[in-house]
């Protein structure tokens, strides 16, 4: 049999790429990845921190728009590596100067889109914070950037691959709790009734404009002793709902994914949501003074197939009345309730008399009891192996559309249908007018 030189080429080819695989491999896995940070508050520095740790990341350039966050952020960096990173105010000039290999994206909720499409655009691999977006199509555009530009988004959802969750999860999909019927996640703190923060102009070295951006231009807020206690900004942002969405935007990212992931799902057919501020009371803004406006408990239903799920949230009460620590999951299977928990691990409680309850420790990191360092890690071997990476951003939109339905269903008092392939509230115009929202000008809303 003979073989024309085409197919001789082909397979000579073939055969030095299988040779030389394992050295490019080597050579990807010895790179030291050209790394920016933008969004420089308490959690992009555990971000970074991890990026340092892991020995393969060069801070090259940090990004805040206030120089009391930014500053210190970068002077720690210093501290750490030896290395001086370049200070920016604005993300675009940074990716235009810098071109880093990658890029987090630790800023409040509302800046997560932009920034995260630039970056990939600009051809870097991002890593950035939960929920990924404001709205919805936000998230659909995000999703569609990270495809067309062929990079790695990474989300910062870190219980996927906390030792424990991992564990729970296997448990559970092993039938060991039995039939699962019903779900309920929730996040159940203490607090009380909620003062005014004065209306102030910004500190010094904080513009105020850019923090803003693409959002509402609401006035700055605090204490004249203090402008930093417990405003909109640096860490009051997500009680205010031109910026983000809540609790159930913040924490119930976490838990509702953690009801996809296990229950192998993409979307619930039906939400319903309601909730108030009884305790916090009706939400000010005047010139003078204004408060948060986010519900001070909520309550969301989800119908899925072959169950339901259901989001509670508190902001006053605590849970010390419950067995359970105060955030997770209660898994409801016909062989018993499985909590599956955060600083407490996991615990099974079976049905049968007994029995006795199964429980897993978690294995958690410092500061902030996260797993940030492992989902880092499966940050880097996803851009080094082209795989999808565990919280890949288009996983994690649909458990933050589960949030965003929920708040939406919140804002019109009423049910929504939603079609999860299409991504769109079936015979509801004004839901569907929800799923995105004006920018504020000259900042433009990314199409999907």
């Amino acid at each position: 049999m003979s073989i024309d030189r085409r197919t001789f080429l082909k397979s000579s080819i073939a055969a030095s790429m299988a040779f030389a695989a394992p050295n490019i491999l080597l050579a990807q896995r010895s790179k030291t990845y050209r790394t920016a940070l933008i969004g420089s508050g308490w959690w992009g520095m555990n971000i970074t921190g991890e990026a340092i740790a892991s020995g393969r990341c060069k801070i090259v350039a940090m990004c805040d728009v206030d120089e009391h966050q930014l500053n210190p952020a970068a002077e720690k960096v210093k501290n750490l590596t030896g290395d001086a990173p370049k200070k920016y105010k604005d993300y675009r000039e940074l990716l235009e100067q810098e071109k880093p290999d990658i890029a987090i994206v630790a800023t409040p909720d509302h800046w997560h889109p932009l920034c995260a499409i630039a970056a990939v655009k600009a051809g870097a691999h991002v890593y950035v914070e939960k929920p990924i977006g404001h709205t919805i199509m936000e998230g659909r555009a995000m999703v569609n950037a990270a495809r067309a530009a062929n990079r790695v988004v990474q989300v910062g959802t870190h219980r996927r691959i906390s030792p424990h969750n991992v564990s729970g999860r296997k448990f559970l999909q092993e039938g060991r709790a039995g039939k699962i019927g019903s779900v309920r996640a929730f996040v159940l703190y203490g607090g009380g009734p909620e003062k005014p923060k004065k209306n102030m102009e910004p500190p010094k070295g904080l513009d105020w404009d850019m923090w803003c951006g693409p959002a509402p231009l609401r006035p700055f807020n605090g204490t004249p002793d203090n402008p930093w206690s417990g405003g909109i900004h640096p860490k009051g942002f997500r009680q205010y709902l031109d910026y983000a969405n809540g609790t159930l935007g913040d924490w119930g990212v976490h838990w509702v994914d953690q009801i996809l992931w296990i229950m192998d799902e993409k979307w619930p057919k039906t939400v319903y949501s309601t909730g108030g501020r009884p305790i916090k009371g009706p939400p000010i803004l005047t010139k003078e003074e204004q408060t948060s406006d986010a519900p001070d408990h909520q309550l969301a239903t989800y119908e899925f197939e072959s169950f339901t799920a259901h989001w509670e949230h508190r902001n006053f009460a605590g849970n010390t009345a419950e067995k359970a620590e105060n955030v997770g999951c209660y898994f409801y299977g016909t062989k018993g309730t499985f909590h599956m928990g955060w600083r407490n691990g996991w615990t099974f409680y079976p049905l049968g008399k007994g029995q006795k309850e199964i429980h897993e420790e978690p294995q958690l990191n410092e500061p902030d009891n996260q797993n940030i360092k492992e989902l880092f890690a499966d940050f880097l071997n996803a851009i080094e192996t082209g795989k999808r990476p565990v919280c890949d951003i288009e996983l994690i939109h649909y458990s933050t559309n589960m949030s965003l339905l929920g708040m939406l269903s919140y804002k019109l008092g009423r049910s929504v249908k939603w079609d999860g392939e299409k991504e769109i509230i079936l015979g509801d115009k004004a839901a569907n007018e929800l799923l995105r929202r004006k920018y504020r000008k000259p900042w433009v809303y990314p199409e999907a």
